[in-house]
């Protein structure tokens, strides 16, 4: 499938896997939208795109888990590129702890961020790829969405509810020819992985946002008539 000329939106793009998947999509002539917090990340990163590969990029800055935030935010990215072909669910946040030793308000914060956020992007632009018949939606989840381990309740229980949804937003909409994926890798060398206190590095064994990103351009090059329905990305040795 040809990739150069669609409008993509990316979120959490300031960073991390958000930002590799946004540059890779410009690369491949892909018009791109970026939404994440920091304004100061995602307008370096847009000015850096349409320089360097030519494509049409916009920006917003955005609490996804927010709806009014959200719903701006798109409609903004909207009236500059026109209506989304492509939305990558990335934006995320991790904090790990025992169940006990959470405070809620920070439990519901994890779980408003990665599935309340996935939903509200996800419901601002699917009526119009209903409405054009066509579609992508690649949802970023993690292997913490397929098992479960100590100290990971908040981050697991946001990352299976996106597998969850993301199957089931299949069904309803595969018919409007719109390809809805569930993306999984184990731990990659992010910021966020850091700061969660996961091992990372930049060695050759360590997983990196790039990785991630040239499946995601793999996966948007299958012919419209067939697509991944989930996937998972590992090291191939941790060490």
């Amino acid at each position: 499938m040809k990739l150069q000329g669609m409008n993509a939106l990316v979120t959490g793009a300031g960073k991390g896997i958000g930002r590799a998947i946004a540059t890779a999509l410009a690369q491949q002539g892909v018009h791109v939208g970026l939404i994440a917090r920091s304004q100061s990340d995602v307008s370096s990163l847009a000015k850096d795109l349409h320089e360097k590969y030519q494509v049409k990029t916009a920006y917003a800055t955005a609490d996804i888990s927010e709806l009014p935030d959200v719903e701006k935010a798109v409609e903004s990215i909207c009236e500059q590129l026109g209506s989304i072909d492509t939305l990558i669910n990335n934006a995320g946040i991790g904090t790990f702890g025992l169940l006990v030793d959470m405070d809620p308000a920070e439990w519901e914060h994890i779980i408003r961020v990665n599935l309340l956020g996935t939903y509200y992007v996800t419901h601002a632009v699917l009526p119009m790829m209903i409405a054009k018949q066509h579609g992508n939606i690649i949802n970023i989840s993690s292997t913490s969405g397929e098992r479960g381990a100590a100290t990971t309740t908040a981050y697991s229980a946001s990352k299976f509810g996106i597998m969850g949804m993301t199957e089931s937003l299949m069904y309803e909409v595969r018919k409007h020819n719109i390809r809805v994926t569930a993306l999984a890798p184990s731990t990659v060398n992010t910021e966020l992985a850091a700061k969660a206190g996961l091992k990372t590095s930049d060695e050759d064994w360590m997983m990196q946002p790039e990785d991630l990103a040239e499946l995601v351009i793999a996966f948007l090059s299958l012919p419209q008539r067939v697509y991944v329905k989930t996937a998972g990305l590992w090291m191939t040795n941790p060490q």
